[in-house]
C-alpha cells in the first residue's frame, strides 16, 4: 500500500470508528507503562510515541510528570481525537502527522515507544526506513510491541508481520541490545485475544 493510500486508510478508520470498535484500544496501557517505568527516565526525557494515534499512553505520561512528550501518527484524525480528550493538557504535547517511514525528525529522543506500528511494515524497504530513522535519533531506549508468532496475521484488515523475540532482536542489532521481552495477551474491546511480543532495548555505542 502506497503512503497516500495508507494515510487515507487510517484517516477513514479513525473518522468512522470509536475506540470501542477498534482492536488496539486499551483503557490503561499498563504494559507500556511498566516497561517505561523500569527505565528510570528523567522527567524531562524526550519521549516519542510512534503510531500513538488516540492512545491514552500520553495521558499517563503527562500524569506521571513527563514534560517532553511527542506523539506521531499517520492519521491527523487520530491525533485530533487525542487532543480533544486531553483538552488544555494537549498544549503540553508535540503532535506530528507523518507516515513513520517518511518521518523527518528534528530532534533526538531518549525513548522511542511503539506499540503496534512496526508490525504493519511488511516490506524490506519499509522496515529498513523505520530502523534507519530510529538508529539515527534514539539516544537511549526503545520499547516495541508487535504481534508475536502466536498473534493475528492481520489487523484492521491489513496484513502484518509477526515477530519472535529472536527475530525482533535481529532487526535491531547491533545498534540496540535487548533488555527484556515478554509475551502477553491483549484483550480487545470485542473480547478477542491478540498475543503480543513486548521488548525493551538499550542503545549501544555508535559504531565508527
Amino acid at each position: 500500500m502506497e503512503e497516500e493510500s495508507r494515510k487515507e486508510y487510517w484517516e477513514q478508520v479513525y473518522q468512522t470508528k470509536s475506540p470501542e470498535q477498534v482492536s488496539w484500544t486499551q483503557p490503561v496501557p499498563q504494559t507500556s507503562l511498566d516497561f517505561i517505568n523500569e527505565l528510570n527516565l528523567r522527567k524531562d526525557a524526550r519521549i516519542i510515541d510512534i503510531g500513538g494515534g488516540d492512545s491514552k499512553l500520553v495521558d499517563y505520561l503527562l500524569q506521571d510528570g513527563f514534560t517532553d512528550v511527542t506523539v506521531l501518527d499517520i492519521s491527523e484524525s487520530a491525533l485530533e481525537k487525542a487532543k480533544v480528550r486531553l483538552g488544555d493538557q494537549s498544549a503540553k504535547v508535540k503532535w506530528i502527522v507523518s507516515d513513520i517511514t517518511e518521518f523527518q525528525p528534528t530532534s533526538h529522543y531518549d525513548l522511542w515507544h511503539d506499540r503496534a506500528t512496526f508490525h504493519f511494515l511488511t516490506t524490506p524497504q519499509q522496515i529498513a526506513a523505520y530502523l534507519n530513522i530510529a538508529k539515527n535519533v534514539v539516544n537511549d531506549f526503545m520499547v516495541i510491541g508487535t504481534f508475536s508468532e502466536s498473534g493475528p496475521e492481520k489487523c484492521s484488515g491489513l496484513h502484518i508481520k509477526q515477530y519472535t523475540e529472536t527475530q525482533l532482536q535481529e532487526q535491531l542489532n547491533p545498534a540496540f541490545k535487548k533488555i527484556r521481552c515478554i509475551n502477553e495477551d491483549h484483550t480487545t474491546p470485542l473480547q478477542t485475544k491478540q498475543n503480543f511480543l513486548f521488548c525493551s532495548f538499550k542503545r549501544q555505542p555508535h559504531l565508527t
